[in-house]
């Protein structure tokens, strides 16, 4: 699966986003996933192997529970991807930054 395929789901994103604060049991990212989005816990499974299984997220197990964490080798494809962008906006930040600078000559 295409990394953006990945990411196109919402509920993958926000289960990136909730691992991003740190490593966490399948039950909290079913607990936040169930109530944002109202569905069950064989589904939000399903999202956290598509996650894993396309290098998003790690698991480890401790005891009788699963802990996730982001892993970034899925993003890097992602990235890998933007930097042919990168280009666009770095330069409209450095007209930016220009014009914040004679901005502040002016009125310094």
């Amino acid at each position: 699966m295409h990394a953006f395929d990945v990411l196109g789901d919402p509920v993958r994103r926000r289960i990136l986003e909730l691992l991003t604060e740190g490593e966490l049991t399948s039950g909290s990212v079913v607990e936040v996933i169930g109530r944002e989005f109202g569905i069950s816990q064989p589904a939000v499974s399903q999202h956290l192997r598509v996650l894993r299984e396309n290098g998003f997220a790690t698991v480890r197990p401790q005891g009788t529970r699963r802990l996730y964490a982001v892993d970034p080798t899925g993003m890097r494809e992602v990235d890998a991807w933007l930097e042919q962008f990168r280009g666009f906006w770095t330069q409209r930040l450095d007209a930016l930054g220009t014009e914040i600078a004679r901005g502040r000559r002016r009125d310094g």
